[in-house]
């Protein structure tokens, strides 16, 4: 589940935005001001904040560099009565990832949240995946669980980089296998698969956790930070 704050001093909006996210699944809470939401940031990771830029108690320029500071991977998203062309700028180079000029349609805004993210799982993907337990650096090759490190062989990387960036996707035996032939074309017969399924399991399913599904007759699903 997505944690998002919403930082806006219009009681109502805040509602509204805050109530619309929580329809949708996500994880939220509220700020009416800057005070706040500084308090909320020191406690608890957010995958996305929106933010206001003009609050009763602060600029939401400044707040957006608190929060990159802090938390350099927290999304941020804009929300203002401001239009002009240099608050859009400054937004974008302080690291802001969309700006949405008020007044605007709740329908719009909700496509915005959904299509960022999954902007950024795309990216996420790519480069590491961390659920709050599991961490994998797939440039760096480095891997740990609940903070204690894991050595996979980088065929078990590739197959487990394969995993991640299907989630919830039944994996064929041989989409699997036509997907990790490697560069050299050094194919990898099917009871290789299994036994390269087997060992990544057997590093990261720890009592109830499971994060990969067998599906008989057909392949591999994963379950990714859902299996709880």
């Amino acid at each position: 589940m997505k944690n998002i704050l919403v930082v806006e001093d219009d009681r109502l909006l805040n509602k509204t935005l805050s109530y619309n996210l929580i329809n949708d699944g996500y994880y939220v809470d509220s700020a009416l001001n800057n005070k706040k939401a500084i308090e909320y940031i020191n406690e608890r990771d957010y995958h996305l904040v929106i933010l206001d830029i003009n609050l009763p108690d602060g600029d939401g320029f400044d707040l957006c560099t608190k929060i990159k500071l802090k938390r350099k991977n927290t999304a941020v998203i804009f929300l203002t009565a401001n239009d002009m062309e240099k608050d859009m700028i400054k937004g974008f180079d302080l690291g802001c990832d969309d700006y949405i000029t008020k007044p605007f349609s709740i329908n719009v805004f909700k496509k915005k949240v959904k299509a960022l993210f999954n902007r950024i799982e795309d990216d996420f993907y790519d480069d590491y995946y961390y659920d709050g337990k599991l961490y994998v650096d797939f440039l760096k090759l480095k891997a740990t669980l609940n903070g204690k490190s894991i050595v996979f062989t980088p065929m078990e990387y590739k197959a487990l980089k394969i995993l991640v960036k299907n989630p919830k996707i039944v994996l064929t035996r041989n989409t699997f296998l036509e997907k990790i032939w490697d560069v050299d074309e050094n194919f990898v017969e099917e009871h290789a698969l299994t036994t390269v399924i087997s060992r990544i399991r057997n590093k990261i399913e720890k009592g109830e956790t499971k994060y990969i599904k067998t599906v008989y007759g057909m392949g591999y699903m994963w379950l990714g930070d859902d299996n709880r």
